[in-house]
């Protein structure tokens, strides 16, 4: 466990998400005071915060809200030491369809971050990017200094969040550090991408086949757990210049046909394997290979990934496994009251 964040005043945004709910849970565990920022919705839900443990649960201070209001987001980063800004809009194929939400959340939020933390003398913000914003792989392994490459709505939208708090350090001496995570799986991760997909399709009962899309693409994967120590590191390494971006990889890479297959016999699933046309992107806007080098980050701060892809995915296969078990016993258990 990475140690220095007990007592830490500590806000995370997108704490309802697949990372942020991991990183909040991690950040209590280290006896950090986390409040963490759920996006409003008519529910009653806070996301992946509610499957949190309970004993870790009652120790965060849930707030419900949206990155998008200057005036709520000023007040929420004030009396916090840390930001983890993890709130976005991140479903690609949806940024084809409203490309002005991508803009309002991921820049506009992020700037409203940016100048709260900036109002507020933040001690640091950790401003996470993607490795979407590199497009198609020109050179590989990729390090930082590979051009950007806007190849959807969505890598635009994070283009241009990731100059914005370049901007800020460069322009305000904002202590911001920009970490940048190669594709992340694991437990509470959305079926929109490939891994939860793939496990999903294969383990439950009422999908006949599995449905992809383009399986010839090259993906570098990490662990959640890994790429939340990443988080962690970053929010308190001393070594990590403030406006410069740092990847957070595997920096080891899969085709994503081979990745299927490695599911396919950790499921032991006999189902077919169906190309489904909807599953694709447009031919221009495909990222065919990610693969990361992240020695910069490695020598400013000892990280590195420890768990190997076969056993994240064992993990995670096991999580479908109990996610699918329990939706099967409620919905028994709502057919028979």
């Amino acid at each position: 466990m990475i140690t220095g964040y007990a007592a830490t005043k500590i806000l995370v945004t997108g704490a309802d998400g697949f990372i942020g709910s991991h990183l909040t849970e991690a950040l209590v565990s280290a006896d950090a005071q986390v409040t963490a920022l759920a996006q409003y919705n008519s529910f009653d839900s806070h996301g992946w915060l509610d499957d949190l443990p309970e004993p870790i649960r009652e120790r965060v201070n849930i707030v419900r809200g949206d990155v998008r209001d200057a005036a709520f987001i000023s007040r929420l980063v004030h009396g916090h030491e840390i930001v983890f800004h993890l709130a976005a809009l991140i479903a690609i194929p949806h940024s084809y369809v409203a490309p002005q939400s991508y803009v309002e959340t991921n820049v506009l939020g992020t700037l409203n971050i940016l100048e709260a933390a900036r109002q507020h003398g933040t001690e640091r913000v950790v401003h996470t990017s993607t490795s979407e914003v590199y497009g198609t792989a020109l050179t590989m392994p990729i390090d930082e200094s590979h051009p950007l490459q806007g190849q959807s709505p969505y890598s635009a939208s994070k283009i241009a969040a990731d100059m914005m708090a370049e901007a800020f350090a460069r322009s305000f001496g904002l202590p911001v550090v920009i970490l940048r995570p190669f594709n992340t799986f694991g437990p509470r991760q959305s079926e929109r991408a490939i891994i939860g997909a793939t496990i999903r399709q294969a383990l439950d009962p009422s999908c006949s086949a599995i449905m992809v899309g383009d399986a010839t693409t090259v993906r570098d994967l990490t662990f959640v757990t890994d790429t939340v120590a990443a988080f962690m590191t970053a929010g308190l390494c001393e070594n990590l210049e403030y406006g410069q971006a740092y990847n957070a990889g595997s920096q080891r890479a899969i085709m994503v046909g081979d990745l299927i297959d490695l599911v396919i016999e950790l499921t032991s699933s006999r189902k077919p394997v169906v190309r489904d046309n909807k599953r694709l992107r447009p031919p221009n806007s495909e990222v065919r290979a990610l693969l990361a080098d992240c020695t910069r980050f490695a020598r400013a701060t000892e990280w590195s990934p420890r768990l190997k892809l076969r056993e994240g995915l064992e993990r995670t296969v096991e999580w479908w496994r109990y996610r699918l078990s329990d939706k099967q016993v409620r919905r028994q258990r709502d057919f028979i009251t």
